[in-house]
């Protein structure tokens, strides 16, 4: 007994010595080993020095044309936990936007949808579905948006008649009814918010126009949506869209867009397939539930979070109301251009009727460069603050109280800004 008790106490000892020289060895070749395992690796690219720290951001006014700052509710839905994007609970997201956007829009269309891209996907899915090779379209050109479609156009092969003004000038129903007439489109373009000018140009009337002649009318609201009224039905828009980071409270990432009958008898009845295979309306059509098809395929992986974060953008616009959205963000917005007169500058729309109630724009004060008035109020404000875009540029400077930040607070902070940009920033003396 006590032999085999000896016996194993020994066992165990020596059993311990082994572990104790088997850790020694261990720490003594580690070195060696980490050596021999980087000269046997096959990755040759170390890990980033960026990507070892942690993601730090400043905060900051985002008082440009966009994108807003997004408000805690939004933030907080996007953080939820993912779904799959072909689950029924997901589905039941996806119809719950699709209402959503068509109260946004005012519109009974079944074919309504939200990209999964920002809002220029939603311009190039417009053009790619309902317009084909050789196919005349009118572009309407006050602003950079203009030049986009036109190009968007141009690329795919359609014969393209543009109808070009100075940023931010505004068309007569007269105008276009004679351009429609000349170059009898299948499509016409108008950008309804311009923010590249600061210019929300009239509507009504152009959709009888356009029926009319038989084109479609395809509008552009991205900057304009819930901060100026819009009627897609009413005002016989065919093809309407919007991208969800402005006067929608939602990150950048989905766009909104909307088809009427006519419009989708045009695009379902081409004689080519549309250039772009993510773009194409038979399969997003069926993505969305909008083809009466009793099942959903895959055609890509939708943006959860992002789908997430625009459904409760538009619940908080259907909470809000519509019209309560358009006047509030029109009463800021009159409030904050006779701040910005005081201050002694000069507002680049005159026509206070037809200002961008979302994105206003002012003329660069003579004798100051815009690009340091610019880099001074950010670095000294925390605040964006952008100059024009496009044909704009060196023209204006471009101040956006959208959504969440459409309060006169946000205003306020904005002038005083400026006025601190104006003391402090060198004039020259031409």
């Amino acid at each position: 007994m006590q032999r085999a008790l000896f016996g194993r106490s020994a066992s165990l000892a020596q059993q311990a010595a082994a572990a104790l020289d088997t850790q020694r060895l261990a720490s003594r070749s580690a070195p060696a080993l980490q050596r021999l395992g980087r000269s046997m690796s096959s990755v040759n690219i170390p890990p980033p020095e960026c990507m070892l720290r942690p993601l730090e951001l400043p905060p900051r006014y985002l008082f440009g044309p966009g994108p807003s700052n997004v408000p805690p509710r939004v933030l907080a839905a996007a953080s939820r936990p993912i779904i799959g994007h072909m689950h029924p609970e997901m589905y039941e997201i996806m119809n719950d936007i699709k209402k959503g956007i068509q109260y946004a829009f005012q519109t009974d269309n079944n074919m309504t949808i939200a990209m999964s891209a920002s809002g220029h996907a939603a311009m190039e899915c417009a053009v790619f579905n309902v317009v084909e090779p050789g196919e005349s379209v009118l572009i309407t050109v006050n602003g950079i948006w203009g030049e986009r479609v036109a190009e968007i156009a141009e690329r795919i092969g359609a014969n393209v008649h543009k109808l070009v003004k100075a940023p931010g000038g505004c068309y007569t129903n007269k105008e276009i009814e004679q351009a429609i007439e000349k170059h009898k489109p299948v499509l016409f373009f108008l950008a309804h918010g311009e923010s590249s000018a600061g210019l929300c140009h009239p509507v009504d009337g152009i959709g009888d126009i356009c029926r009319k002649h038989n084109c479609l009318f395809l509008v552009d609201t991205v900057a304009s949506l819930g901060a100026a009224p819009i009627f897609m039905d009413k005002q016989k828009i065919d093809i309407l869209y919007t991208g969800s980071q402005k006067a929608l409270n939602a990150p950048p990432g989905t766009a909104p867009i909307s088809f009427n009958e006519i419009a989708c008898n045009k695009m379902f009845n081409r004689k080519t397939k549309p250039v772009s295979y993510l773009f194409d309306m038979r399969h997003l059509s069926n993505y969305w539930g909008c083809d009466g098809k009793p099942m959903r395929e895959y055609h890509h992986t939708g943006p959860v979070s992002g789908f997430f974060a625009l459904r409760e953008s538009l619940a908080i616009l259907a909470e809000k109301g519509l019209e309560e959205s358009w006047r509030k963000h029109k009463e800021v917005s009159a409030y904050f251009c006779k701040g910005i007169e005081d201050l002694g500058l000069k507002l680049f729309i005159p026509d206070k009727d037809l200002r961008l109630p979302s994105v206003t724009t002012i003329s660069i004060p003579e004798g100051y460069e815009w690009r340091e008035m610019l880099t001074y109020i950010m670095k000294n404000h925390q605040m964006e603050m952008t100059g024009g875009l496009g044909p704009s540029i060196g023209m204006v400077m471009r101040i956006g109280l959208m959504g969440y930040n459409c309060e006169k607070t946000n205003a306020d902070k904005a002038l005083h800004a400026l006025a601190d940009a104006l003391k402090n920033c060198k004039k020259s003396k031409a």
